[in-house]
């Protein structure tokens, strides 16, 4: 059985799970699934297209598939998929998708401070950190293991690689590869060896990273070209077939050198 306070007002078509409390003066909309073990505090809203896993932590002020700040939104069916494990702090907004049928997505175990968006059909993977303020455009692609420090904007359609870190403050409009630092300038500021390190990858493949990265930041060709010598110089492995695939799908250009 779950705890619901008799002063939150939850639809009885809502579908609450196993052991979840749900504090005062919480919303609850009549689309919504929300799985075991989450804890729902005081003032918030969790709106209809919702689909919530177990284990989530969703505190005072956040609204939850709040409909789309989109001007192409006509008021189509669409989702908002939570994970599990997540902590979703103060004030944070995310938006379900625009159009029939389209979900926005937050994976697993991720952390998203105070006052943090994320904005309609982005996608988001697993055990990333969004810093206080930041804010994610629509149609973003967000991998897994990415911290986002305070204040950081990511603008519409871009992609952010796994294990990548963009710097307080910054803004930008390109793709963010794998396992780099962004930095205020939206520019390359080297690999970010303390995460690769925290998730297992080798010291002898960060080297191999870096070169790769050298190769694409600091040589004089172009990042096309770039990316064959990587596949013709770099030592093979799963990050670095990674690194060469993510660049070679991009649509608007990574950031900087």
């Amino acid at each position: 059985m779950s705890e619901i306070s008799p002063r939150a007002e939850v639809s009885p078509k809502a579908k609450i799970g196993n052991n979840c409390k749900i504090f005062p003066f919480a919303y609850i909309e009549d689309d919504v699934v929300i799985g075991d073990n989450c804890v729902i505090f005081p003032f918030v809203s969790i709106c209809n297209g919702t689909r919530m896993g177990k284990g989530n932590k969703i505190h005072q002020g956040s609204v939850i598939g709040a409909l789309p700040q989109d001007f192409e939104f006509c008021g189509e069916r669409s989702e908002c998929i939570i994970g599990d494990g997540n902590v979703i702090r103060e004030n944070v907004v995310i938006n379900r998708a625009t159009h029939n049928g389209g979900q926005t997505v937050i994976g697993n175990e991720n952390v998203l401070m105070e006052g943090a968006h994320i904005s309609h059909d982005t996608k988001v993977g697993n055990r990333c950190v969004f810093g206080y303020g930041t804010k994610i455009a629509g149609d973003c692609t967000i991998e897994d293991l990415v911290i986002f420090s305070s204040s950081v904007i990511e603008n519409a359609k871009t992609r952010v690689g796994c294990g990548a870190m963009v710097q307080a403050g910054t803004t930008f409009s390109r793709d963010v590869p794998p396992y780099i630092i962004c930095t205020k300038r939206s520019e390359f500021g080297g690999i970010n060896e303390i995460v690769g390190r925290k998730h297992g990858v080798g010291e002898k493949v960060l080297k191999h990273i870096a070169n790769a990265y050298r190769l694409v930041f600091r040589g004089k060709t172009s990042v096309f070209d770039a990316v064959l010598q990587i596949k013709d110089q770099v030592p093979d492995s799963p990050e670095i077939r990674h690194i060469v695939e993510f660049i070679e799908a991009t649509e608007l250009g990574i950031i900087a050198k």
